[in-house]
């Protein structure tokens, strides 16, 4: 097909591209036939290799200069090629077919005395590149475009068609253009005016009806000029093609050639894309610029270009030098591919911890700006031990130590700040403290958003944002870049302005962003990667809002075992996942002491009865057979399914009771400190008509009371389910009752105000019920509540 553009016969010519940066060869204008009428096409050069002049009768000379062009047009990429028309006798109509060029800029017109201008221009041009592009390291683009793969600037022809004979400063300019123009790119079809011969030019002379071409001798080639209709057409394809906006960069330029090679003591250095001078466009996080800003609305390539920066930056700088903290609000999994998946197992090493699917999650992106800031107070102690301020010393002073830079990218950031509340307040502090003193310590934020014009949280607090001086602006972004500073709003799809100061207006550069979120082409980077990850590696964590943990993938289930004869001091139950980074599990210690029983708050019965089932899986498991008493009251319908699972799946054996022996059982129940007994009763409120009856030896709320104030010390454990805050205060004794027996709870859909009277703080604590959540509050450990999942 490429010869088929630069060569084939107009009847089954076809517009394809040559190797990128490369000229797609000589161009044929027309055919000799050979002794024995064997037709052999006839090629002149054009692109990167001459000029072309016109001479002789003028008739079929249009008809060269358009199958020249078209097929110098249908060789490159579309806007790789651009024209420049002086035509003062036909004022254009020379190059009529290819008008629609016009609408995409790829086609100008000067007009009648417009030549010495052009001229002018064209010279300006060629030395631009030569002091600026060139620059001495190479001859010519050409070469510079076959040594690097990649041509900073287009094609330039200028088709000058006639006119009155040329002034002895346009004559003199034209020489200069014919001597140096070609190795800048700029070439000259001439038709009409007589140059000098220089070995730069290829001349065609017309006669007859036939024509000689200079590097053909005296052999008549038959001319072949195009279809006026194809001409149009393929004009009208191409402009189609550029004003839709040009196409991504390659992605596989921003690949070193040599992996894992680069140090990050003194900064993190890797390209985002291509410049408009076609060389990689690179950015850097170190003490400045120490943090990006990513902007764009939704579809402008956000998630893309920090694809191409974790490309760049990955294959760059090893799991020693570089650990990543990945973190998107949206709906969605852009980053879930870096963590092993069902599918691929593989992972990107350099990655610590992905979370997806967080946007109703905002308390794991506080998890995350905690964490941070553990990080930074573990390094800064150890940079003071060292007597040393920045990483890059404190590497030097401490060679064995692991001390990587650490980037934290969090997509969608503004839902973390949406809140006014606890949450937002600290979230803003814990940011501000990392992007002022996370530059010394290695530790950098990337955030990207749509919009931070909105974020509440933000009004006031410019100094935050002040510490994020590198910006980068994708096409219509709004207020990444000040609003003197406008570049976002001119530029076009799959380019982005990056700015390392600021926005400053004179720091702007604009990289074309290769397509970096193909699947396939990610999926064989990561695989290459992954196989040369360091031994010992552990995978990342990954936390995904939508995914309901289970409870035998919990870190710490594996390690609760029977400690010695008579199962452990202090058991352990599990009651879900903590919404943090270190993947741990939310838990109680059942110790002997005053208020060490549980209840759980709510009328969502699967997730109060998986909250049950999960402390009383986990109890038994860290005891031996027979040294302890599991016994299970079902007091509602829709536990009682759950509770005979619950007893048929515990490895201890477990009585079941219903709502007509449950007087009995808390009657029963010896206090026997010699053996640990976890009394599990569902939806105790259902009871309260058999639990407050009379009955000699004391009603049912009675013996339950009793239970709840003594018989933690004497190892009996109450893990009670009420369905309201109301009912749990009503069972204790009323308005007036005390509720310090129920040491710790877990609630399901309690609003925050309802909480009160079990919750140490006045009001209540700031929580929102959503499904699948919990909140847990444990008085023995806890200053305040802490948002849960629970196990499936």
């Amino acid at each position: 097909l490429v010869i088929a553009a630069a060569a084939g016969a107009w009847s089954f010519w076809a517009r394809n591209t040559a190797p990128r940066a490369q000229p797609p060869g000589p161009l044929r204008i027309g055919e000799v036939r050979l002794p024995g009428g064997t037709p052999v096409p006839v090629l002149v050069p054009l692109l990167d290799r001459a000029h072309l002049v016109v001479t002789g009768d003028p008739e079929g000379g249009d008809g060269v200069v358009a199958a020249l062009l078209l097929r110098a047009l249908g060789g490159t990429h579309p806007g790789r090629v651009s024209l420049v028309g002086y035509d003062p006798e036909q004022l254009g109509g020379g190059l009529a077919g290819f008008a629609p060029l016009a609408g995409a800029q790829l086609l100008t017109f000067v007009g009648p005395g417009g030549l010495t201008g052009l001229l002018d221009s064209l010279v300006d041009h060629v030395r631009r590149i030569n002091e600026t592009v060139l620059a001495g390291a190479y001859p010519s683009l050409g070469e510079m475009a076959a040594a690097t793969g990649r041509r900073p600037e287009p094609w330039r022809i200028a088709v000058l068609l006639g006119g009155e004979e040329p002034t002895r400063h346009e004559r003199a300019q034209l020489e200069r253009l014919l001597r140096t123009g070609v190795a800048c790119g700029v070439h000259l079809v001439i038709r009409g005016i007589r140059v000098p011969s220089v070995s730069t030019v290829e001349t065609v002379t017309l006669a007859g009806g036939y024509a000689t071409v200079s590097g053909y001798g005296s052999l008549p080639v038959r001319l072949e000029p195009p279809p006026a209709e194809l001409v149009t057409r393929a004009c009208r394809e191409i402009a189609g093609q550029v004003a839709a906006g040009p196409v991504p960069a390659v992605f596989a330029d921003l690949l070193p050639d040599a992996w894992w090679t680069d140090s990050a003591t003194t900064g993190l250095t890797a390209p985002v894309g291509e410049g408009l001078d076609g060389r990689l466009v690179e950015v850097t996080l170190g003490d400045y610029p120490p943090h990006a800003l990513i902007g764009g609305p939704s579809g402008t390539g956000k998630t893309n270009l920090i694809y191409a920066w974790l490309a760049a930056l990955t294959t760059r700088y090893s799991p020693a030098e570089l650990e990543l903290y990945l973190l998107d609000f949206k709906e969605g999994v852009s980053f879930a591919r870096f963590a092993p998946g069902h599918v691929d197992p593989s992972w990107l090493p350099q990655v610590r911890l992905v979370g997806v699917n967080v946007n109703t999650d905002r308390e794991f992106g506080l998890a995350l700006l905690r964490f941070l800031g553990e990080q930074l107070r573990l390094r800064a102690a150890a940079a003071k031990r060292h007597e040393v301020t920045t990483l890059a010393e404190l590497r030097a002073a401490d060679p064995d130590g692991h001390w990587p830079r650490i980037v934290a990218v969090v997509d969608e950031f503004q839902v973390l700040l949406t809140g006014r509340d606890a949450l937002t307040a600290e979230a803003v502090t814990l940011l501000e403290d990392l992007a002022r003193r996370g530059r010394s310590q290695g530790i950098h934020l990337v955030l990207a958003s749509q919009d931070v014009s909105g974020i509440e949280a933000l009004w006031g607090r410019g100094g935050l944002i002040a510490q994020f001086t590198l910006r980068i602006a994708l096409p219509k972004a709004r207020r990444i870049l000040p609003d003197t500073n406008p570049a976002a709003q001119e530029i076009a799809k799959y380019h982005a302005v990056v700015n390392a100061d600021s926005g400053a207006p004179g720091a702007n550069r604009v990289v074309r962003v290769p397509a970096a979120s193909d699947r396939t082409v990610w999926s064989d980077l990561q695989q290459v990667l992954w196989r040369r990850r360091p031994a010992g590696l552990r995978p990342p964590r990954l936390f995904d809002g939508d995914a309901v943990p289970q409870l035998a993938d919990a870190v710490e289930w594996e390690s609760l075992r029977p400690e010695g004869d008579a199962g452990p001091a202090e058991p352990v139950a599990l009651l879900g996942a903590a919404i943090d980074v270190s993947a741990r599990s939310a838990r109680i210690r059942l110790r002997r002491a005053p208020g060490r029983n549980l209840a759980v708050l709510g009328t969502r019965a699967e997730e109060a009865c998986a909250v049950l089932a999960a402390a009383a899986t986990s109890l038994a498991r860290q005891y031996p057979a027979g040294t302890a008493m599991f016994s299970l009251a079902c007091l509602d319908a829709d536990a009682t399914t759950a509770g005979q699972e619950l007893a048929a799946a515990l490895p201890l054996h477990a009585a079941v009771f219903g709502r007509d022996d449950i007087v009995d059982l808390l009657a029963t129940s010896t206090m026997d400190s010699s053996r640990p007994h976890f009394l599990l009763l569902y939806a105790v409120d259902a009871a309260a008509a058999v639990l407050g009856a009379k009955r000699p030896g004391g009603s049912g709320y009675e013996h339950l009371r009793r239970i709840l104030h003594n018989g933690p010390e004497q190892r009996t454990h109450v893990l009670g389910w009420w369905r309201s805050v109301a009912r749990l205060r009503e069972d204790l004794g009323g308005i007036g009752a005390r509720l310090d027996a129920i040491g710790t709870w877990v609630a399901l859909d309690v609003h925050g105000g309802d909480l009160a009277p079990v919750y140490p703080q006045p009001g209540g604590p700031v929580w929102y019920p959503r499904p699948w959540r919990a909140l847990l509050f444990d008085r023995a450990e806890h200053r305040s509540a802490e948002v849960i999942i629970p196990y499936a």
